[in-house]
């Protein structure tokens, strides 16, 4: 059976946040579907091979880094939740997650 990907309302939201100002940055929203396409392709990597992500403190938590941002997530058998995107310029305290000290 193939895993299918679950967005969080978190990570959702912070999608919306990371476009939305990228957007009104560059008056455009090319960068931001390049983004998008990186984080899709960085989950689809994650589905061929779980091995790749990174342990966090929080049990069945995983992490990997696509260009300045942590996607985390949580896998199981049957799904891959994305429970936030992380631009790593922010302070990594602010996220419960445990990323702060490994990057």
């Amino acid at each position: 059976m193939a895993k299918r990907i679950v967005w969080s309302e978190d990570a959702y939201q912070d999608m919306v946040q990371i476009f939305s100002y990228w957007n009104n940055r560059n008056k455009s929203n090319l960068y931001s579907r390049k983004l998008n396409k990186l984080f899709r392709d960085t989950l689809k990597s994650i589905l061929k091979n779980p091995a790749i992500g990174r342990n966090t403190n929080v049990e069945n938590v995983k992490r990997i880094i696509a260009r300045d941002y942590f996607i985390i997530y949580e896998e199981s058998e049957s799904s891959l939740t994305v429970l936030r995107i992380w631009d790593t310029r922010q302070n990594p305290n602010k996220l419960k997650y445990g990323v702060a000290n490994d990057y």
